[in-house]
């Protein structure tokens, strides 16, 4: 019995010691994690700030060298140099009435007074300055003495591709991308690095390393994105030509919000050797880099120096397909198809107004317009745009987050992202009854668990471009006139209304060609007929559609052309129509 109760007794005491062997492995578990958590906020914190003072220190140095220029050149015009448009200071260049030194201290001035307001620049490229130096071995090059602005993910050697994570910090590119290499052959000037938002996947301009870019029209508004550094840079007058990339309106979105032109080419079309996404291996929606410009003529023009045998031989899986000067220049009337919303999205007033007034301009020139339909798009947005970008059900996106705050304008989509999967399953239960749209986004973010059922998406996405190529045939269509979405928003609005993406990132999905053109700006009757928007399904987005684009009043618009795969030519030909239409329209 005594040996019974001395078990006992001891089982208590190893139990006790158990038990407080626990509390105290849990609690050293605890802490761990707090200094864990605390150490790594610190590291993104002093990782932030040294890329911070990495771009104060370029932009410093880049304003002592144009003080010097300007004291030892005082005679020099930048005003003049900067109201050309690329042609115009292309011919001056190559003619030698102007130098490549006075075109880049001019725009490179000019760029760091709009940074000032705008925050658009992550870097300034001062390898520029002595890229600067032996430019006159390109003196043949089709963009000789260009100065050109380059997205932030455009690889550019010994510097970040950040894509607005901390995780790509100090990661500078081994090599240059193939499109810089271009441009250098060419004789053009990469010159500075521009803003985007958090990992790329999102139409503001905003991250936690370099802050908010803001509209060239009105600072209370956003730039737009991705591209949207470039896009402010442009708009302001700071760059006269750049590099953006497309996964779902990226660059042409920017160009609307800041009134000026963006082309998406056919993916496959220029090299995407050296332009960071978030992420690879999605094979759905495909992303194209594309030029930014004032205007149409300049986008052709980098097309055209872009697509050269340098290009075709440092990127043999580009086809070898020269710019068509011919079709681009083209005066065969088009038969145009056309529509005003895509069944998913309704834009605003504003755009719909902008887009009937191009339709009119383009009949009075002669051209055939044809009511268009495109197919399925309620669907289609999600089951195959949603689905294709977040198979994985939005892992890869996280863990590139990871290490580093979430920006304001990515974090509602990163609160959906999180949401647990059996969590995400219920909600789509409980809100079906009450919400037409996001149950069916919610369900698409839970991704796609089998290998099989990737193979069907993809089969379903190549059968999608076969149905709408033959829709298009037999409309008998040329070319295709869009809504782009517009006018720029009010700040933090673009993480709350990613549906309105359809109007742009079916044209990622189908992979063709497609620009922004700027047409016209909001006027006061616009946002009279903008108080009695309601949208197609009249539900929470379209409520805060309403809200993105009030207070517009001056801000640019803009209309979207559309082309078949490889016809990138005929798009920007068509783009340049609508273009010249406008610019002398009789009012």
């Amino acid at each position: 019995m005594e040996a019974l109760q001395g078990l006992v007794k001891g089982m208590k005491m190893e139990s006790q010691t158990a038990a407080l062997l626990t509390s105290a492995a849990c609690g050293l578990g605890a802490l761990v994690v707090i200094v864990r958590t605390v150490s790594e906020h610190r590291a993104a914190k002093d990782k932030i700030q040294r890329a911070r003072n990495r771009r104060t220190e370029s932009l410093q140095r880049a304003e002592q060298e144009v003080l010097r220029y300007r004291q030892s050149h005082p005679s020099s015009d930048p005003a003049a140099i900067l109201s050309l448009s690329l042609p115009e200071l292309t011919k001056k260049l190559r003619e030698g009435s102007l130098c490549p030194e006075e075109v880049f201290y001019s725009y490179m001035q000019k760029t760091l007074a709009v940074h000032k307001n705008l925050n658009c620049c992550t870097e300034i490229l001062l390898e520029s300055f002595d890229q600067l130096k032996r430019v006159d071995s390109n003196k043949e090059g089709l963009l000789y003495g260009i100065p050109v602005s380059i997205k932030d993910n455009v690889s550019y050697k010994n510097y970040d591709c950040t894509c607005g994570v901390i995780v790509n910090l100090n990661q500078p590119a081994k090599k240059d991308s193939v499109i810089v290499e271009v441009l250098k052959k060419q004789g053009a000037i990469p010159f500075v690095k521009t803003n985007l938002p958090q990992a790329l996947l999102n139409y503001d301009c905003s991250n936690p390393i370099f802050g908010q870019t803001v509209n060239p029209y009105n600072t209370q508004k956003t730039s737009g994105g991705s591209s949207g550094g470039e896009g402010a840079l442009i708009g302001g007058g700071g760059s006269i030509l750049g590099i953006g990339s497309d996964i779902g309106g990226s660059i042409r979105i920017p160009a609307s919000f800041c009134g000026i032109c963006g082309f998406k080419p056919t993916t496959g079309r220029l090299s995407s050797q050296g332009i960071a996404p978030i992420y690879r291996g999605q094979k759905c929606v495909l992303s194209s880099p594309g030029p930014l410009a004032q205007d149409v003529d300049s986008l052709a023009l980098c097309m055209q120096a872009l697509l050269c045998d340098h290009m075709f031989s440092l990127d043999p899986t580009v086809p070898p397909l020269p710019f068509n000067l011919e079709m681009y220049q083209s005066s065969k009337p088009l038969r145009i198809g056309y529509f005003e919303n895509d069944g998913y999205s309704q834009p605003s007033p504003s755009i719909i107004r902008s887009l009937r007034e191009v339709k009119a301009l383009l009949e009075q020139a002669g051209h055939t317009l044809v009511p268009y339909e495109p197919l399925r798009v309620n669907q289609v947005a999600i089951k195959l745009i949603i689905s294709g970008v977040f198979s994985d059900g939005s892992t890869s996106m996280l863990q590139k987050l990871k290490g580093g705050p979430v920006d304001p304008c990515l974090r509602p989509q990163v609160k959906l992202y999180s949401v647990p999967k059996w969590l995400k399953r219920i909600l789509v239960f409980l809100l079906k009854p009450f919400s037409p749209r996001i149950p069916s986004v919610l369900s698409a973010l839970c991704g796609i668990s089998a290998i099989p059922e990737i193979w069907k998406l993809h089969a379903a996405v190549e059968d999608y471009i076969s149905e709408t190529v033959a829709h298009w045939r037999k409309h008998n269509i040329d070319v295709l006139l869009c809504p782009m979405i517009g006018p720029a928003f009010n700040l933090l609005y673009c993480g709350r209304l990613t549906s309105l993406t359809s109007l742009t990132m079916l044209y990622n999905l189908l992979n063709f060609p497609a620009g922004a053109v700027t047409v016209s700006t909001v006027t006061a009757q616009d946002e009279e007929e903008l108080k009695h928007f309601r949208g197609i399904y009249q539900d929470y987005w379209d409520k805060l559609h309403k809200q993105a684009v009030t207070g517009a009043e001056g801000l640019p618009l803009a209309v979207q052309c559309v082309a078949l795969p490889w016809q990138d030519e005929l798009c920007l030909r068509f783009m340049k129509e609508v273009e010249q239409l406008v610019k002398h329209k009789k009012y």
